[in-house]
């Protein structure tokens, strides 16, 4: 080997390149959440409750927010009918796309959380006779309410827990072919 030759160095190609990976495009169909939209293209300042007013109509039924990013924001429905209404009408302020026409941050978080993004239901009926009643045995008072006023708030509770048995009831009897 002569003192002016330059050892040879080879070079080989990566086999990956890892740099210029994008992941795939997530595939959300129409029929996997039918029920949730993509709110976008709003002013970056908006907050909750400014997305709840733009959508106020649909409160009553049943809507909820979930925040993707400043400007994206998931709408949940308490139906895909509900989310349809809301994709065919038009907004002073913001933009709607179904999910399947969404951004890829947008499907991936809808993806992420698919579990928590079940169809907004009512808040069930309530009462306060619990909670008086710990709070007045807690205190050591006798409560002021009168014998009638606790037996209306029973009977209220009665009726309310042989509607849900029936509820159940029917639902098994459906499911086991009974009815």
């Amino acid at each position: 080997m002569a003192g002016s030759e330059k050892p040879r160095s080879s070079l080989q190609e990566p086999r990956f390149d890892y740099y210029g990976w994008q992941p795939s495009q997530l595939d959300l169909s129409d029929a996997e959440l039918p029920h949730v939209i993509e709110i976008y293209d709003f002013p970056q300042d908006f907050s909750t409750a400014d997305l709840l007013r733009v959508f106020c109509s649909y409160q009553k039924k049943g809507f909820d927010i979930k925040w993707v990013d400043d400007t994206h924001a998931l709408g949940i429905f308490s139906s895909p009918i509900a989310a349809r209404d809301a994709l065919s009408s038009r907004h002073l302020m913001v933009k709607t796309r179904p999910l399947a026409q969404g951004t890829r941050a947008a499907k991936a978080k809808a993806r992420a959380c698919a579990d928590f993004l079940q169809p907004a239901k009512e808040r069930p009926e309530t009462s306060a006779a619990l909670a008086r009643r710990l709070v007045v045995g807690a205190l050591g008072v006798r409560s002021p309410q009168s014998q009638a006023e606790r037996e209306a708030e029973r009977r209220k509770l009665r009726e309310a827990r042989e509607r849900k048995r029936l509820e159940t009831q029917q639902r098994e009897d459906i499911w086991e072919g009974r009815g």
